[in-house]
C-alpha cells in the first residue's frame, strides 16, 4: 500500500487527510486495515483494526464498518460519528465523479 498525505497539521488538535492506494488488488468484498495509533496517554494508544465489507445492491453498493480493538480513550459514539462522516465524504466523491 502507497499514502499520499493531502493534509498535515503536525500540531496537537489538527487534523490530517491522507490517500491510500493498493499496489496489489485486493478482494471485492473486503478491506482490512490495521490502524496504530502512539500516544503518551495509554487510554489512546494501541493497534484498531478496520474492517469494511462491500455487497453489491442493485443500485451500488453497500459499504458495512466494523472497528474492533477501539481504543478505551476513544468514546464508540465518537468512533461512529466519524465513521459516518467518512462514509459521507465517499459518497460525495463518488457522486461527484
Amino acid at each position: 500500500m502507497t499514502g499520499h498525505v493531502h493534509a498535515l497539521q503536525a500540531w496537537e488538535g489538527d487534523r490530517f487527510r491522507i490517500s491510500l492506494s493498493y499496489r496489489d488488488p485486493v478482494p471485492d468484498e473486503k478491506i482490512v486495515e490495521a490502524i496504530e495509533f502512539e500516544s503518551s496517554d495509554p487510554r489512546f494508544a494501541g493497534e484498531m483494526r478496520i474492517t469494511a465489507s462491500l455487497a453489491d445492491l442493485d443500485d451500488g453498493t453497500e459499504i458495512t464498518i466494523l472497528c474492533e480493538d477501539i481504543p478505551a480513550g476513544v468514546r464508540p459514539e465518537d468512533n461512529e460519528t466519524g465513521c459516518h462522516m467518512s462514509l459521507r465524504n465517499l459518497a460525495a466523491l463518488l457522486e461527484a465523479k
